[in-house]
């Protein structure tokens, strides 16, 4: 997935050489955009905007998870369930019902997930985790108190290993959830993500504070 994101910045860069270019990742594309930014070959792109960035990896994920994840990629890697009812049916992603509704009668949806495939994706957010600090173009990390998908001790850790680089800034919204270009208060991102292209050290329009570090 890296690859294919350095390929799709390289053909838009080759049609328009002299836009300011950015690339958005919202949840698993915000690990995808982390570990590409961060590698020795990043995108040829101007900005960075992460939205809710999956950064729960291993070393975030109590032992019995990790564990049973391990076996169960090793033994049933094929294998693809759904997650039983019990275990999502009080999660939500977004305060907007209606998306909600929208997203579970899309026929593209995946519910099944193969056991190696989730270990795949723990394996690309633990990268994102520790390497959030590495990026080199400026970037905006958006995050919602709300958000029950990236929980709030993964987001501060991953925050915790950045540092302080000056080319991160983060924004973080009291009614926010995980879907945050989808929230009912979407607008509020989309106008702090217009300004952050335009200018990447302007204030944030919405007034959001950094997230915060515990």
């Amino acid at each position: 997935m890296t690859e294919d994101l350095r390929t799709v910045v390289a053909l838009v860069r080759a049609r328009h050489p002299d836009a300011v270019i950015a690339v958005a990742g919202e949840s698993m594309g915000g690990a995808v955009a982390v570990a590409a930014f961060a590698s020795d070959r990043p995108p040829a792109a101007d900005r960075l905007v992460l939205l809710a960035p999956a950064v729960w990896g291993w070393s975030s994920q109590p032992f019995s998870y990790r564990a049973s994840l391990w076996a169960a990629a090793r033994l049933m890697g094929s294998t693809a369930l759904e997650p039983p009812d019990w275990a999502v049916r009080d999660i939500r992603a977004s305060d907007n019902l209606v998306e909600l509704l929208r997203m579970g009668r899309d026929p593209d949806m995946i519910f099944a997930t193969r056991f190696d495939a989730l270990a795949g994706l723990v394996d690309l957010m633990e990268t994102a985790s520790r390497d959030l600090g590495r990026t080199r173009v400026p970037t905006a990390l958006f995050y919602g108190t709300h958000d029950q998908i990236i929980e709030d001790e993964p987001m501060a850790l991953a925050l915790e290993r950045a540092g302080e680089p000056p080319n991160l800034r983060t924004a973080f919204y009291e009614d926010g959830w995980h879907l945050l270009n989808r929230d009912r208060q979407a607008l509020r991102v989309y106008g702090d993500v217009a300004a952050f292209l335009r200018d990447p050290a302007a204030p944030f329009p919405s007034g959001a504070p950094p997230v915060p570090a515990k």
